[in-house]
């Protein structure tokens, strides 16, 4: 029951999006905005970390940057509800921080690498609360 359910979202959400769009591993649609800029617009829940991830999915799987290659955040931080996030390869179209709490980190940049390892942290955590 379960399965068919995700797979009834999953057809839903499809039908909902655009042909140039990538639906991230987390469900998360990422849209492409010109060669180096992309936004991930909201879905429902979501916090920054689910952003970040499809940021990352997309930058590795579509881009196919390398995962040391920096993604910024371009859209100012707090979201707001309903509001999605946009991104950019360019740290000078960077915001003020990147919405996560960062150990050691400054600016709003981050690798692919760690954008897309936050997708496996939070399966982690999902599975954890099961």
């Amino acid at each position: 029951m379960r399965l068919t359910l995700t797979a009834y979202a999953t057809v839903i959400a499809l039908a909902a999006t655009p042909a140039s769009a990538f639906i991230s591993q987390n469900g998360l649609v990422v849209q492409p905005e010109g060669p180096d800029s992309f936004f991930v617009p909201w879905r429902g829940r979501g916090g920054p970390s689910d952003f970040w991830c499809a940021a990352g999915d997309y930058a590795i799987r579509v881009l196919k940057l390398n995962p040391t290659q920096m993604i910024y955040r371009a859209s100012e931080p707090p979201r707001r509800a309903g509001e999605g996030i946009r991104f950019t390869l360019r740290s000078d179209a960077a915001a003020s921080s990147t919405g996560l709490a960062v150990l050691g980190a400054t600016g709003a940049g981050i690798t692919a690498g760690h954008a897309l390892g936050l997708c496996e942290f939070r399966r982690k955590l999902r599975e954890r609360r099961r």
